[in-house]
């Protein structure tokens, strides 16, 4: 039989999982191999970025023992619960118990809560239905900020603003360069219209620093260009903050001051890069929310999840089939006499978060037709072959495809690539130049650790810059060397995810600073000594990209296939380019990850989608 001891022998669990599935047997007063055994699995599970652990998932299929040679049969699904269910460490929804049951998932208790709570927020916004709005000022709002192009042609950028303002949720998807920022600008400039005679107080918050400084610009340069008077411009809020900073961190604590019992004070929240929010810190968000509060999520479903538990947007996308409206919607929409919106006819049932969730479709970045845009929508359907066709094809310009070298080469081959183009930066006259010229070429790498991973090329491009006499130290501090943060310090009000370059300082004595950029163009600047956790910025992991943009991108993939190469990190990744993109890797290995696919388990997707009422259309 497959035990907890075989497992953590096999090294397929850590010493963390097999000494909580002891404590559990311990709580459960009895020998239990196979509650030890579920309980061990879970806890391996939550690590790798589950919420829950789905038993029929795994039950009565083989488990290969590599140490031993030996195949091991996880339990059969009804002998397994039987032997789970009765104990008294693991319970049901009312239970305070630290693993709770629902049908076949099992959870720690915690995230059971957190996923219940999100669930039911969201529902009820969602069954709110439509707000009471003034819709003769709503259409001259909407006229005005989306002038019809092509009568025949839905502007789903003015469908979604449409839908935020008329309803309390509202999801914003779609990818880089489809217009997801200026879109929300413009929802904002028409909720204060319509809501002229209340003060509307607006959150705007994104998960990271980095993300946040980029809303933030990206608001204050799309305020200038929009169709109302300055007196609403001049309401529209600027400032963006990290979710931890809106909701108040309480040091040393999982807590923060803004909860159910002493709620947000805002009307409005929009949220930025939705898809990085992992479970825990999404539904503590909503918690803090009051019940009228209006919720806008801007992300794009098919990046990347969250580092930490949950593919929350993900989740509240769903597997929905896009342009389906209850006629309630449709009617509303039509009575304002607007371009159609195209609908489906849903196959007998339909869910209210249909109304909710928009996705906009054109790109306004790069066309469908142009390299970087044909090569996302292969990725997006997992058309694998055809993904590596567009990458070859020399037709397609802002693409290139190089097959991976050897570990033993790749100094030799990476780094004249990497001295052509960090040598304007290290070059730099000032630091605006310099950050400039960072922005330009990054390294993105699918793992941290390996021959291909961003510890080894951060130390290979160092390596060939000081080779190249281009950094003249053998210290950790140079001219030049950017560097990104990777712990919150609100002290020094840098986040996880802020980047910044050490650079001398302009003064006389010339002293080497680390310099990081505002959202207003100023910069900030610190001793190295005083700064956060940090690691050096040449390459970085694909996760830690998201929520940047590059002029050109190098995806560096390794040379062997694994679990974290997916289509949806290949996509994260190309679309992190606003030029060009060029890939490095073996052909079967960037098949296998477009074809594989981030299967997270979850039970918020049931909850949200299986739990609606659902009304026939």
């Amino acid at each position: 039989m497959l035990t907890i001891s075989s497992l953590l022998k096999s090294k397929s669990i850590s010493l963390l999982d097999y000494h909580f599935a002891q404590f559990i047997e311990k709580v459960s007063g009895e020998e239990n191999p196979e509650l030890a055994l579920a309980a061990a699995l879970l806890s391996h599970y939550r690590e790798k970025g589950n919420t829950c652990l789905d038993l029929s998932m795994l039950a009565g299929k083989p488990f290969h023992n590599e140490e031993e040679e030996e195949v091991y049969p996880y339990p059969d699904l009804s002998h397994w619960m039987e032997k789970i269910k009765n104990c008294p460490a693991v319970g049901h929804s009312e239970d305070f118990v630290p693993i709770i049951t629902d049908n076949t998932r099992l959870y720690l208790h915690r995230y059971w809560h957190y996923e219940k709570s999100l669930a039911e927020s969201i529902r009820e916004r969602v069954q709110s239905g439509m707000e009471d709005v003034d819709f003769a000022i709503l259409k001259n709002s909407l006229s005005r900020m989306f002038p019809e192009k092509e009568r025949q042609k839905t502007d789903w950028q003015k469908v979604a603003a449409f839908t935020a303002v008329t309803r309390n949720f509202c999801v914003i998807s779609g990818g880089p360069g489809t217009g997801k920022t200026t879109t929300v600008v413009k929802i904002l400039a028409i909720l204060l219209e319509l809501f002229e005679n209340q003060k509307l107080n607006i959150a705007l918050a994104a998960p990271t620093g980095k993300a946040a400084a980029r809303l933030q610009e990206s608001i204050s340069n799309a305020k200038n260009h929009l169709s109302c008077p300055d007196v609403i411009k001049n309401l529209l809020p600027e400032e963006v903050s990290t979710i931890h900073r809106l909701l108040g961190t309480k040091p040393d604590t999982p807590y923060f001051r803004h909860n159910a019992k002493n709620p947000l004070p805002c009307d409005v929240l929009v949220l930025d890069e939705a898809s990085l929010v992992d479970l825990a810190l999404m539904s503590k968000l909503f918690t803090a929310l009051k019940p009228q509060s209006r919720v806008i999520l801007l992300g794009d479903r098919d990046q990347l999840a969250s580092v930490e538990a949950g593919a929350v947007l993900a989740d509240i996308c769903g597997e929905r089939e896009t342009e389906i409206f209850s006629k309630d919607f449709s009617e509303k929409w039509k009575s304002m006499d607007f371009e159609s919106v195209p609908m489906k006819q849903s196959l007998g049932k339909f869910s209210p978060l249909n109304d909710s969730i928009i996705e906009l479709r054109e790109n306004f970045r790069f066309k469908a037709e142009s390299g970087i845009g044909s090569l996302s929508v292969a990725i997006k359907k997992g058309e694998a072959a055809s993904a590596l066709h567009i990458l070859k094809n020399e037709r397609h310009e802002g693409l290139a495809w190089k097959e991976l070298p050897p570990p033993k080469s790749l100094p030799q081959y990476l780094g004249e690539k990497i001295i052509s183009t960090f040598e304007k930066v290290l070059n730099a006259k000032n630091y605006s130049e310099a950050f400039i010229y960072l922005q330009q070429f990054r390294i993105l790498c699918a793992l941290k650790n390996g021959p291909f991973g961003v510890v080894s090329v951060n130390l290979l491009a160092e390596k060939a810059l000081k080779k190249a006499g281009l950094i003249k130290t053998d210290t950790d501090w140079y001219h030049g060397r950017p560097i990104m943060v990777t712990r919150n310090d609100y002290s020094l009000n840098l986040f996880n995810g802020d980047t910044g370059m050490v650079l001398p300082d302009p003064g006389p004595e010339k002293k080497l600073l680390a310099f990081f950029p505002g959202p207003d163009g100023s910069f900030k600047k610190f001793l190295p000594q005083v700064l956060p956790e940090h690691e050096t910025v040449f390459a970085m992991t694909v996760h830690k990209s998201q929520g940047s943009e590059f002029d050109q991108v190098l995806l560096l993939l390794p040379d062997k296939s694994s679990p974290v190469l997916t289509r949806e990190l290949v996509y994260t990744g190309i679309t992190r380019a606003k030029g060009s993109v060029e890939i490095w890797g073996k052909e079967d290995v960037f098949q296998k990850a477009v074809k594989n696919r981030v299967e997270r388990m979850s039970g918020l997707r049931d909850a949200l989608w299986g739990e609606l009422p659902v009304v026939e259309i």
